[in-house]
């Protein structure tokens, strides 16, 4: 890791950057861009964000600004212990911000005007106070961040406080339950100047272990030397501090490195996690040390809840935890009480143990022992309560995808009930996501005479279809209240007043983007908020279809289908096609064949997914299903590559059976995870005229404690990560294949060097290929000479090799 402060000139003109090694005949030819038909679609008005007020009298809608450009991606960032920050103005970075509010009345849909607020608004943040009649948000600055507020009465915005916030961690905005204060981080006002490297080294970095066993996935940006840890103390340290309606401000306690503050619920105490010393130069800061305290309004430690070590030593496996102390939180529904859950196999999910978790809680003032809850099976997920005579409790096994909700009394004595158990692979049989309302300015959990109410997406055969359940907590017993009916794509967002029935949707149709709307359930009756134009509208002609179809061994499978404006299967004959897709795992072939999306979603093309090819004349079938399943013993990567191409293989098929493919003229395409896929299937099969990987990971010895959702170390089984590893096979991949990766990629595992050794394997063993490092990007694409130039450079390997492919060449 190397803590970076970028400038812009440096990348003036540059569009691609790379070790001398990584390039055999390095091209330079500038940012390109493709077709104005692509820009259009590129340069399109994001789909805007909505925030129901408490009460639901209001809906804030957000609007959000088209792509940044590189200029913007060239702002200051420093790198440190799995974050990274613009250091100029105390934020994350590139963080993605609102460029507009507009205030809707939910009652007639009239908006209402907000005066005052900045001319650049740069919003990271909106938080509604519990009585609904003000709004708090962060507004970022080059150069700092302040707390601004919202009168909706007046209708006028007005900086609430001049003091530069400190938003490193996120935006952290508490407000009190009588919504006249509001607890923020401020920059640490005695920090002083930033540390500066010393010009000379003082010493070697050295890292030691002594039989220790200390393992840890391959994780990017972490600190590297003693001033990386300077520069940690002094950027992430910060000052919680209450902010009062008329400006006054009071400093609660000391400055630290606090990643974790939350106000009880009765505004009378503070939940603070401290991150400690020594750090760690081998894990993220989610891993370090720290300690999470209950003060007072003052700042005095009333109970320190934990004293948690380094955690650099946690087993290798998705349920592995540490063995304290953990997922500490106030009780939604209580004044002050806080819980917890402790491992009771010590945080080893290999270890035999029929509790794995104990949930505890303690009230205020913290001076007993901590009551007993109740033991899991599982790891402990969450709590939602809605009065000490009932909350739910949700434990998790990720190994089985096993999921049990269970009724408890939290302050009574009755004895734990089970709501459901179920795989939570399983989406057909998804009950849903309770409903929550708001009682004394706390959010609590809904209860409708022993009922929750329950809303979901409503996954079938059919496509996603969401709905709104009541459902008997004792007999499991449920009514439906509504379900979404084609020809539209409606999901519940909020109950305005579920007492009569009266709900904020969001409703879509194929040619219709998102809008809000009240429907009410009592009458049926649905009335639009909202009135959003077609952000693409030349692109209405492109037909889009959710196709079914089986691989050999019988397994269902899906993909969308996106074919060009006026096409005629049977007039324009078959076409070049892109397959694009992102393998997942499952543990039963039943949860792998099921459904996910709806056909009635508003069409909007998308130029992060192959969806634009559709107006440069190709059949896409985007979102492809890639399941690979292990059931039993057997678990799914150890028949990754056979499945992969029995996958692949049955989408072209798909296709062929259509009409609509050319199986001569057929790409494959992923990101990430789909990158790894396709490397590999090009390895290992000749199916495909091209292939485009965009940000993978292809050596697995460079992921050697596991990826992805493999828990074998290479150690466990070796042959396993090469097999897995397309490197290893790169002498076999004849087919050509495009590289793109973000040359500051973030993500765990798939460090730049993975695309650039690729490269490089590909190359000397005599394939064709390309390679395309995107300056300042990190594993999404952000700016919008990237992403124009990434789809310029689709177009144009796609054009070459599938679309004029010779297809009449015995070679």
């Amino acid at each position: 890791m190397r803590t970076v402060i970028r400038q812009w000139s440096r990348w003036i003109g540059l569009a691609f950057c790379l070790p001398a090694l990584a390039w055999a005949n390095p091209v330079s030819i500038g940012y390109q861009e493709p077709a104005n038909e692509i820009i259009d679609i590129v340069d399109a008005a994001p789909a805007p964000g909505a925030n129901l007020s408490p009460g639901g009298e209001f809906l804030l809608i957000l609007d959000f600004p088209a792509l940044p450009t590189l200029r913007d991606l060239a702002a200051p960032e420093y790198r440190l212990a799995g974050r990274r920050i613009n250091p100029a103005n105390n934020t994350t970075s590139q963080a993605r911000y609102i460029s507009g509010f507009r205030l809707l009345a939910t009652d007639d849909g009239s908006q209402r005007r907000i005066q005052g607020l900045p001319s650049d608004l740069r919003a990271i943040g909106v938080s509604w106070s519990p009585n609904g009649q003000s709004i708090a948000f962060v507004q970022m600055e080059d150069e700092q961040a302040t707390l601004w507020h919202i009168d909706i009465a007046a209708g006028r915005a007005q900086q609430w406080s001049p003091l530069p916030l400190n938003n490193v961690w996120g935006t952290n905005l508490h407000w009190s339950s009588d919504s006249q204060s509001i607890l923020v981080t401020l920059v640490n006002p005695e920090r002083g100047d930033a540390p500066q490297r010393p010009a000379v080294p003082a010493a070697p970095v050295i890292t030691e272990t002594r039989g220790r066993t200390a393992p840890a996935r391959t994780y990017q940006d972490l600190l590297a030397d003693e001033h990386d840890e300077a520069l940690f103390d002094y950027y992430f340290s910060s000052q919680v501090a209450r902010i009062h309606r008329n400006g006054d401000v009071d400093m609660i306690g000391s400055p630290g490195v606090f990643n974790s503050v939350d106000l009880s619920p009765n505004d009378t105490y503070v939940l603070k996690t401290e991150l400690q010393r020594p750090y760690s130069y081998a894990v993220p800061q989610f891993r370090f040390a720290r300690t999470t305290r209950v003060v007072d309004l003052a700042g005095n430690t009333l109970y320190e809840v934990v004293d948690q070590p380094l955690a650099d030593n946690l087993p290798i496996g998705f349920d592995a935890v540490v063995d304290s102390r953990r997922s500490i939180s106030w009780r939604n529904d209580a004044d002050a009480t806080l819980v917890w859950a402790e491992a009771a196999d010590g945080g080893d999910p290999r270890a035999e143990s029929d509790v794995r978790d104990r949930l505890y809680q303690l009230a205020a003032p913290f001076a007993d022992e901590p009551t007993h809850l109740l033991d899991l099976s599982y790891r402990y997920a969450r709590l939602l309560a809605a009065d000490g005579e009932t909350a739910l409790v949700w434990e998790r096994w990720w190994a089985d995808r096993e999921e049990r909700v269970w009724r408890i009394s939290p302050d009574g004595d009755a004895e734990p009930q089970l709501v459901w158990e179920r795989s939570w692979e399983d989406s057909y049989n998804d009950p849903g996501t309770p409903l929550t309302t708001r009682v004394d300015g706390r959010t609590v959990l809904l209860i409708d005479d022993e009922h929750i109410v329950l809303t979901g997406t409503g996954a079938s055969d059919e496509g996603d279809r969401p709905f709104i359940d009541r459902r008997h907590l004792t007999s499991g017993d449920t009514e439906r209240l509504w379900r979404s009916e084609s020809p539209y794509f409606e999901r519940p967002i909020a109950a305005l007043d579920y007492a009569s029935g009266r709900f904020l949707t969001q409703r879509e149709s194929i040619d219709s983007p998102p809008d809000f709307y009240i429907r009410d359930l009592n009458d049926d009756r649905i009335s639009a908020l909202t009135s959003t134009p077609h952000p693409m509208p030349e692109t209405l002609g492109i037909s889009r279809e959710l196709v079914h179809y089986e691989r050999e061994d019988g397994l269902s499978m899906s993909a969308t289908l996106f074919l060009p404006a006026g096409y005629d299967a049977e007039r324009d004959g078959p076409l070049p096609t892109i397959i694009w897709a992102y393998p997942r795992e499952f543990r039963s072939s039943a949860a792998a064949a099921q459904v996910s999306g709806s056909p009635y979603e508003f069409n909007r093309i998308s130029y992060w997914r192959p969806q634009f090819l559709a107006t440069q004349g190709y059949a896409v079938l985007d979102n492809a299903t890639m399941p690979i399943v292990g059931e039993g013993d057997q678990l799914p990567n150890d028949t990754f590559i056979e499945q992969l191409i029995m996958n692949s293989q049955a989408a072209i098929n798909a296709g062929v059976e259509r009409g609509v493919t050319d199986p001569k003229r057929v790409a494959l395409g992923g990101h990430s995870y789909g990158a790894f896929m396709t490397a590999n299937v090009l390895a290992h099969s000749d199916l495909f005229q091209a292939g485009i990987a965009r940000s993978g990971a292809y050596n697995r010895s460079l992921t050697p404690f596991g990826f992805q959702r493999e828990e074998r170390t290479i150690w466990d089984d070796p042959a396993l990560y090469q097999r897995m590893s397309p490197f290893f096979s790169a002498h076999q991949i004849k087919t050509p294949l495009l590289l793109i990766h973000g040359a500051e990629d973030n993500n765990s595992g798939t460090f730049p060097m993975q695309s650039e050794r690729m490269y490089q394997a590909i190359k000397g063993n005599g394939g064709i290929t390309r390679l395309v490092m995107l300056p300042l990007e990190s594993h999404g694409y952000r700016a919008r000479e990237s992403v124009l130039h990434m789809l310029w450079e689709t177009v144009e390997w796609l054009d070459e090799f599938v679309k004029h492919a010779d297809t009449d060449s015995n070679e």
